[in-house]
Order: structure tokens, then C-alpha cells, then sequence
């Protein structure tokens, strides 16, 4: 069995000490196979609240795999956001604002869904939908393919359509012909599991709260998502943990069965 943890919106700066240790409390009993931050991982893209966020997951010991969020762009320092918008994120993170990771059971994608010159809104374009189609291609079965954006490919309320990606529905068709199993998202803190409807294959939404972070919606406690993949039987399943304040922890409050296809499938 193959572990991915995904934390979101972690917004360092704005982190809840118990949360904290309790998110490395739980990796250190969990032990994932790889670590998925999806975006907003400081809360106004200032150096220390990179270096907190960097020795946070120096503690973890986990592979990491980072994508960055739009508050990880500065948003006061207009010379930076222009000149070097990622600059501080490349520091904390390596150069790469797009990393894959490749493992015999998982193929993971990051796709920076970012733009300086937008403030909250996210897009993919064409090249970046075609460059993750192109990847998704080499994948082999066993393989559990993943895309990791920021913002939400698919979204569940009215009010949230507003937050969704700019080229969502490109993207889905394109990734989903291509062999996409699941795709990661976060930036509305808000988890939830979604099957994304009318695809070439079976391909998930699956979109995480915000991990330590005081900024939650009303509520929606702070989440984490675990995916537990067994590629001998392609079977994969999402587990929603949420923190549980009256005992200082995260704990497993749902568990989704998602249907992966693999060789030939008719919708």
C-alpha cells in the first residue's frame, strides 16, 4: 500500500501551534510515501514565514512535492510581485515551480495554477494542460496518476464557482483522456471528494481544508487529506482527517472509495 498526504493552505504566519504538532504527530505515525503541499503555504509571501514553513517540513522526513498558492506571491511588495514573484517560494522549495514525482506505484504532476498578475484567481493554459498530458502519457499501470493544482478544478456550491480554475474544463477532458486518476487542489478550505462527470475515463476532485491554519471556514475544522493507492488491485481511497481540538489531534472522519480504470474504459 502506497501513502500520498496532501496538505493545503497551511497560510504559515497565521499556524496554530497545537495543529502543528499534531499534523507532524500524525506523518510521524502515518508515514506517507510522499508529502503534497497544494498552494497557500505562507499567508503574505514574507521570508520568515517561508523559513517556518521550510523547518516545518524539514521535520516531516518525508518526499516533498510543492506547488505554490497566490498567497505565496508578495502582495504588498509590487516590485517583487513583478520583478521576482516567486523568488521566496524558489528558495524555501528548489526552483521548480511545476515538480513531478515518480515512484513504481505513484506519478505525481505539479501545476503552478498561478499568476502575479492576478490576486486570488488561478488558470492553466493550453501549453501547461498539454505538458501534464504529455507526462500522464508515460505513466505505466500501476501507477496512480495525480495532478496537483491550487485552485479548484471543480467546485460544489454556487458561491465557489467564483474560485475555480480559469480552464477547468479543458484541463479535465484533456487529463482525463490522457489517464488522470485524481486531481489535488485546495485554496477554497473546504474539503470535499467530487467524481468529475462526462470524462474519457474516471477522474476525481479531491480538494483539502486548510491543514493548521486559523483561517477556517465556519464550521469546517482543519483537514488533511490521506490517499491510500494498492496498485495489485487498483484500488485508491481518500481519507479526510480532521483535527480534533478536544484531543489535540487529527483523526480519520471520512473514507471515499474512488474508481480508478485502468486498460480500456467506456463511460
Amino acid at each position: 500500500m502506497t501513502l500520498l498526504l496532501q496538505i493545503s493552505d497551511t497560510h504559515f504566519g497565521t499556524e496554530q501551534a497545537p495543529v502543528v504538532e499534531a499534523l507532524a504527530a500524525l506523518v510521524a505515525q502515518q508515514r506517507p510515501d510522499l508529502l503534497v503541499l497544494s498552494g497557500d503555504i505562507t499567508q503574505r509571501a514574507r521570508p520568515a514565514q517561508f523559513r517556518a514553513a521550510r523547518a516545518f517540513v524539514d521535520r516531516l522526513d518525508a518526499p516533498l512535492l510543492a506547488v505554490p498558492g497566490n498567497h505565496d506571491i508578495p502582495l504588498f511588495d509590487l516590485w517583487a510581485r513583478w520583478k521576482h514573484p516567486y523568488a521566496l517560494h524558489r528558495a524555501a522549495f528548489g526552483a521548480e515551480l511545476e515538480p513531478t514525482f515518480s515512484s513504481p506505484a505513484l506519478q505525481v504532476i505539479g501545476v503552478n495554477t498561478t499568476r502575479a498578475y492576478r490576486h486570488a484567481d488561478g488558470a492553466v493554459s493550453a501549453a501547461q494542460i498539454d505538458r501534464v498530458a504529455r507526462l500522464l502519457a508515460s505513466a505505466q499501470d500501476a501507477q496512480l496518476r495525480v495532478v496537483v493544482v491550487h485552485q479548484p478544478i471543480a467546485v460544489l456550491r454556487p458561491e465557489d464557482v467564483k474560485n475555480r480554475l480559469q480552464g477547468h474544463a479543458e484541463a479535465q477532458r484533456v487529463w482525463a483522456a490522457a489517464g488522470a486518476d485524481v486531481v489535488l487542489g485546495g485554496h477554497i478550505h473546504l474539503p470535499y471528494v467530487a467524481a468529475l462527470p462526462g470524462l474519457a475515463r474516471p477522474m476525481w476532485a479531491v480538494q483539502a481544508g486548510t491543514a493548521v491554519s486559523s483561517r477556517l471556514r465556519a464550521g469546517v475544522p482543519n483537514s488533511v487529506n490521506l490517499l491510500r493507492w494498492s496498485a495489485a488491485d487498483a484500488r485508491c481511497q481518500v481519507e479526510q482527517w480532521d483535527f480534533a481540538a478536544a484531543h489535540s489531534a487529527f483523526a480519520c472522519v471520512k473514507v471515499t472509495a474512488l474508481q480508478v480504470a485502468r486498460g480500456p474504459y467506456a463511460h
